[in-house]
């Protein structure tokens, strides 16, 4: 599975990161991700912190 942040849909509220802080770290205002596959054993919660993004910047491809 990946993760992707889309930059220009990212408000920087830093809800990923606190969800899932093994996959998205902040770059300056805006999220990213630090992972080129993202770990099984985190999967749900890089899911959980795509669902409860406020405008949907993360993408998830299995």
């Amino acid at each position: 599975m990946k993760a992707k942040v889309d930059k220009d849909l990212c408000i920087g509220c830093t809800l990923c990161v606190q969800t899932c802080p093994e996959v998205f770290i902040m770059d300056v205002e805006k999220a990213d991700v630090k992972v080129d596959i993202v770990p099984k054993e985190v999967e749900n919660s890089c899911r959980q912190a795509a669902d409860e993004c406020p405008v949907n910047a993360i993408i998830i491809n299995n």
